[in-house]
């Protein structure tokens, strides 16, 4: 953790929503005039899109067929950890792009499957803001959790989490609804090993909960809309929250334990917009004191 160097992670799983949640933090970002510098999971990825393939193949010939992203060798957690670290220290590090689409083809002239180059990230920024799936990942050899100043969750039930990514990957990547599901059986060892614990690393966790049936969840034709669902904040420490605040401003909104609110899905954006900019300011009050 930091005081001149802050640095907030938002951790979830493929298919989480974390982008989304980015898009909040990025208003208040240009709301309040901080200035972040972007780090994205995917680009510490060990293998571009046909190396993995590759290397999946070579980890089933060994017996492991769950070889995924979720998991450590497949990740180079030292080398973010190292800029978790740098960051921390000096402000500065270098991260790089996953060209997922074409339009992340077309912006960055890289071929989709593949990373741009290794750059220096932006001087003279009031903090870094990660997104991904390790952003509180703690192993026997790496431990991302004690670095970041403020981790967030992104952690919907499970059927609606699949449904978001069997949606995504076939809309926006173009895979059949069948290698999707390969996709989530192979993660699963990986799942259960290295995303769930994170949850339980993080401040504050935004849970959705869908009100309509997902029971079979890759036959579903839509995602629940933010109308047919609730989301559950949980806050890992519930000092200092004003509950009594962010009840009378989100209507419908009830308290299901001493340290979690149960909302609409409509209101999330506005809950997130009450809840994180007072901690996003904090964190930028307390390095420019130091400064």
């Amino acid at each position: 953790m930091s005081i001149k160097h802050p640095i907030i992670s938002v951790t979830g799983s493929s298919g989480a929503g974390t982008s989304s949640v980015r898009q909040t933090f990025e208003q208040i970002f240009r709301r309040e005039h901080v200035r972040a510098a972007f780090v994205q999971g995917d680009a510490f990825h060990r293998f571009d899109r046909s190396d993995m393939e590759k290397a999946m193949k070579a980890a089933a010939k060994r017996g492991n067929p769950n070889f995924s992203h979720f998991g450590i060798e497949a990740n180079l957690l030292g080398d973010l950890e190292k800029l978790f670290c740098t960051y921390g220290e000096t402000g500065q590090g270098k991260t790089r792009l996953y060209i997922h689409d074409a339009a992340e083809q077309k912006a960055t002239g890289t071929p989709i499957g593949s990373f741009t180059p290794w750059t220096d990230i932006e001087p003279d920024t009031d903090l870094m803001f990660y997104e991904g799936l390790h952003g509180a990942v703690k192993t026997d050899h790496v431990d991302l959790a004690q670095h970041a100043d403020l981790k967030i969750g992104v952690v919907p039930v499970i059927n609606l989490e699949w449904i978001q990514k069997i949606q995504r990957d076939r809309t926006e990547r173009g895979y059949t609804t069948e290698e999707v599901t390969q996709a989530i059986l192979r993660r699963m060892p990986d799942y259960v090993k290295y995303i769930c614990p994170q949850f339980a690393q993080t401040d504050i966790n935004f849970q959705r909960i869908p009100t309509v049936d997902t029971s079979d969840p890759f036959i579903a034709r839509w995602i629940p809309t933010p109308d047919e669902s609730m989301v559950i904040i949980r806050f890992k420490e519930p000092r200092g929250i004003d509950f009594a605040y962010l009840l009378s401003m989100l209507h419908d909104s009830f308290m299901s334990r001493a340290n979690s609110i149960v909302i609409p899905g409509s209101k999330l954006d506005l809950a997130m917009q009450l809840i994180l900019t007072p901690l996003i300011l904090q964190l930028v009050e307390r390095r420019r004191r130091v400064l």
